[in-house]
């Protein structure tokens, strides 16, 4: 009937991951998808940095662990299944809702507002494992794949919610195991896939929003540096240089990683894209601390620790982050030889940060800045000579 075709045009099922669109766009859907999450992102960066030690850091890392695992089953859904029927932007639209209401109970914590996030998070763990589940009720050759995510996300939010009602001593059991639920079903999933001869590949497209997503948390960080700055009482002349050298760190970070990894593709096949999309954890998180610690850096609110060793480490992590990612894309046949000297520069480039974080150098904040510039200066400067020794 004609009725049922223009409702099928409306509320379509789901496009057939086995059917991908070509040369496909990032949508400007998709992008207001991840502004809202940058909301989330921010707010949970903004408490580290106003009450860090270990437990709020692990409170933060749990958090973005969450909220990526979110993230990413929204974005992989929207790049395998999405179309441009209104089904497509109202389950985007419901879930940037879900996720809008989890940074305002943010705001909210400790005490009662530990109950209303679990709350939030049992609302996004039900609505993506609707969305999986959907996918397998349009489509019964999805079903077998898509069973693993439904079984194991269920189970996931019967732990959050008895985390509700048991004593806070069982947390230390049930988060390692919502954690393990969440992201276990890719790996099952890929013995499953090579049984049928079928294989996924990260698209181009998704690889470009995980690229701006981690643009996003850059921003996080300049942010960092303005508020540090932003919050200095007198600005003095030692007061911009700090903030030129801050900044000048900022971009030197941004250069080193979309320098090795943009306009590159992943390799091919379901396991590789899962082990690059989980690579973006560690290295999204050291943005985060980078971000923290440069806010401490300038307003001296740090008792419980140094903003020092925490920036070393972030940027020891991230940079390590960028050498493992590296072992994951694929690269033009004549830059294939420097792939070894690339990646090993940058851990031990890493190497010198985190050695320099244990010896505890008591040092200015000029001196460390304009130290720390001139180690990423000369890794970049390496690297160009890499560069251009090749193209010569």
């Amino acid at each position: 009937m004609p009725f049922r075709k223009s409702a099928s045009a409306w509320w379509g099922p789901p496009r057939k991951f086995d059917m991908p669109e070509e040369s496909r766009r990032v949508s400007w859907l998709e992008l207001f998808y991840d502004l809202v999450y940058v909301i989330a992102i921010a707010r949970i960066t903004h408490h580290l940095s106003a009450h860090f030690n270990l437990e709020s850091f692990l409170e933060y890392m749990v958090l973005f662990i969450l909220i990526f695992w979110g993230w990413l089953n929204g974005s992989l859904y929207h790049d395998l299944h999405g179309n441009d029927g209104l089904r497509t932007r109202l389950m985007t639209l419901w879930q940037m809702m879900i996720i809008a209401a989890l940074s305002i109970t943010l705001d909210h914590l400790p005490g009662q507002g530990y109950a209303n996030l679990t709350i939030v998070f049992m609302a996004m763990q039900l609505y993506i494992t609707y969305l999986w589940w959907s996918v397998g009720f349009y489509d019964r050759s999805h079903r077998r794949y898509n069973l693993p995510y439904t079984i194991l996300y269920l189970i996931s939010l019967i732990l959050m919610g008895l985390s509700l009602v048991l004593p806070s001593s069982w947390l230390k059991l049930i988060i390692p195991l919502v954690l393990i639920c969440n992201y276990a079903p890719p790996f099952i999933s890929q013995a499953l896939l090579r049984q049928g001869d079928v294989d996924l590949d990260l698209s181009s497209s998704m690889f470009e929003r995980l690229g701006l997503l981690t643009i996003i948390v850059f921003g996080e960080v300049v942010i960092g540096v303005v508020n540090g700055i932003g919050g200095i009482r007198e600005l003095g002349l030692s007061a911009w240089l700090n903030f030129a050298l801050a900044l000048s760190i900022v971009f030197a970070l941004w250069w080193i990683f979309f320098t090795l990894i943009s306009r590159r593709e992943p390799k091919g096949g379901f396991l590789n894209a899962t082990l690059l999309e989980l690579l973006y954890i560690p290295a999204l998180i050291s943005l985060g601390l980078a971000a923290v610690s440069f806010t401490s850096f300038f307003l001296e609110q740090h008792n419980s620790y140094s903003p020092e060793t925490l920036f070393g480490y972030a940027v020891a992590i991230f940079l390590a982050c960028i050498s493992l990612m590296m072992w994951l894309l694929e690269l033009p046949d004549r830059f294939r030889r420097l792939h070894r000297h690339i990646r090993v520069s940058l851990l031990l480039t890493a190497l010198v940060f985190l050695s320099a974080t244990l010896a505890h150098l008591e040092v200015g904040v000029f001196t460390f800045l304009l130290g720390a510039l001139a180690i990423l200066l000369v890794e970049m400067i390496y690297l160009n000579s890499l560069y251009y020794k090749l193209m010569n």
